[in-house]
């Protein structure tokens, strides 16, 4: 299997909403977003898989050497190689990815946020950061782009932690603020314990209100003449604010289970809004 083979697979088989917005891609733009993808992915699975934070910690060291290799036109993995390439024609900054890994480190030092702003960084490095980078492999010409993908990269993620909130409970994180938990009067064992309540439901209102306060910003921001180029971005943005509507339908029932879209209906989704532009 060839590097471009690797991160395909990675994508496919991670079940990502972000996969269907990359399948109408030109060929060259799509074997980088994909790279890049994997690159998330792998550096991800480090923190995710791997219950031994120090190993954990020894593994993101070695990505971070990756990184440099793949700066120097040296990449071991697959996913490197694949990497090498976009980054070369797209002009990826290394400083940026290693900020994705930054963000990542965060998981294996914290598993908890005083407030809103400790937790932007940590949305910021995670997420902006990549929005920050697949804007570079779609392609601007108003440099106004890079605000909108910056504040869609923070509305992805805010929806992922809305999403996950259970999930990432029993994994020993809370990525809801310590002083948001505490002004809805929610305690964080009703988050580990799966207990529902009307000032959790209240809480996640809250939550989702932010997260579309994001992607109003994010599409205010995005430069008519850049709308074409970004419409991978859209795309995504389309799955997300479906599901979050579905999370909200469901009143928010996200602590026992993951609430998902189907896939027919995500390529659905991305089929209608390549379509519309």
């Amino acid at each position: 299997m060839n590097p471009d083979h690797y991160c395909q697979e990675k994508c496919a088989q991670s079940g990502s909403s972000f996969y269907y917005s990359f399948l109408f891609l030109p060929a060259e733009r799509r074997r980088a977003i994909m790279a890049l993808y994997a690159f998330c992915r792998e550096v991800d699975d480090v923190v995710d898989e791997c219950h031994d934070p120090a190993l954990a910690s020894t593994k993101l060291a070695w990505w971070r050497q990756e990184v440099s290799r793949i700066a120097d036109g040296q990449p071991q993995h697959p996913v490197g190689q694949a990497l090498q390439a976009a980054s070369r024609d797209f002009s990826l900054p290394a400083e940026q990815l290693l900020e994705i890994i930054d963000g990542m480190e965060m998981d294996l030092q914290q598993s908890r946020y005083l407030d809103f702003k400790g937790l932007s960084l940590y949305c910021y490095r995670v997420a902006s950061v990549v929005g920050l980078l697949s804007a570079e492999i779609f392609g601007y010409r108003d440099r106004q782009t890079l605000k909108y993908a910056h504040d869609l990269g923070m509305a992805f993620q805010l929806t992922n932690i809305i999403r996950d909130v259970g999930e990432d409970a029993r994994r020993g994180r809370i990525y809801i603020p310590i002083d948001e938990l505490q002004r809805f009067n929610v305690p964080a064992a009703d988050l580990l314990n799966a207990r529902y309540s009307d000032n959790f439901a209240a809480l996640m209102r809250f939550q989702a209100e932010r997260a579309e306060q994001y992607y109003a910003q994010a599409f205010a921001q995005l430069p008519a003449v850049d709308r074409k180029s970004q419409r991978p971005g859209l795309i995504m943005a389309a799955i997300y604010r479906t599901l979050l509507d579905e999370i909200r339908a469901e009143n928010f029932q996200v602590l026992h289970q993951r609430i998902a879209l189907t896939p027919v209906r995500k390529l659905w989704l991305a089929a209608k809004t390549w379509i519309a532009g």
